[in-house]
């Protein structure tokens, strides 16, 4: 059968539902996306609306609330995105630590591209074997693909072959088109579900931050927000690196320009 019809009012519904629950702004052009991205859930839970839909998500202990977030968020990325941040970090950032435990943080890790991609840098070039990546995604379905660490093949296109070769393993027999990112890597790269709209302290502090690709999807008051409660979780001297077309200007007082699109948080 068709799905029904999203009206106008029932995507309000699911407006401010993602408003309050991720700080996620969807725009009225996002209302055919919401109505695609729900319809085969709502042909499979066999109910009637998108009205019936949201009460579903609405009932005390449901967990239909997770799933429609995980329907709606979008996850975009792949290895070695905005190659500049990781030559910063690799340049600038790895020849100041001598020593100590390092933590680095992806912070909207999406299927686990990028916290793989820091891993391999700092697998490369760090000059401390103590050293750990944890990547945090809201949607739930993305994090356990993260933490499975396996790709299409096509997926490695950005990767130098170099480090292609030496951490990753191409699948064969009915793993075939596929590759693991390799065991020394995916044991110092650990994935969890978090809302950066929520308590983050459990996560601990990090020298690197990387908040990019999510804030164009806030509006200031949310950025401010969500911006306040990750740097608490950053070192004073620590970097965080932002989407190439995104800006911290006007939203955190805390945090000095050090390079287009990344920053630096002030010593106390």
């Amino acid at each position: 059968m068709d799905h029904p019809t999203l009206s106008d009012s029932e995507f309000t519904l699911f407006q401010k539902m993602m408003y309050d629950v991720t700080g996620i702004h969807l725009t009225e052009v996002k209302k055919t996306l919401v109505s695609g991205r729900l319809a085969r859930r709502i042909k499979q839970l066999g109910v009637g609306s998108y009205g019936d839909y949201f009460k579903l998500l609405k009932k005390p202990g449901s967990t239909e609330m997770q799933i429609a977030v995980d329907l709606l968020t979008t996850n975009e990325t792949f290895f070695f995105r905005e190659q500049k941040h990781f030559d910063f970090l690799r340049d600038r950032v790895l020849p100041q630590w001598d020593g100590g435990m390092r933590r680095l943080w992806s912070a909207a890790s999406s299927s686990g591209e990028e916290a793989y991609t820091l891993a391999m840098v700092m697998a490369e070039h760090a000059r401390t074997d103590a050293w750990e990546i944890v990547g945090t995604d809201i949607s739930s379905r993305v994090v356990e693909k993260a933490q499975r660490g396996q790709y299409p093949l096509e997926r490695a296109a950005n990767i130098p072959r170099p480090l292609l070769t030496r951490y990753c393993l191409k699948g064969v027999g009915s793993q075939e088109g596929t590759f693991l990112v390799a065991d020394t890597l995916r044991k110092r790269t650990r994935f969890c579900h978090a809302n950066l709209k929520g308590d983050l302290s459990s996560l601990g502090s990090f020298d690197v931050i990387f908040l990019r690709n999510v804030m164009i999807y806030f509006d200031m008051p949310t950025k401010q927000q969500i911006v306040a409660r990750v740097i608490q979780q950053l070192k004073p001297g620590g970097y965080m690196m932002v989407g190439h077309s995104e800006s911290l200007n006007g939203v955190s007082g805390a945090l000095k320009p050090v390079a287009p699109s990344i920053y630096q948080k002030s010593l106390p």
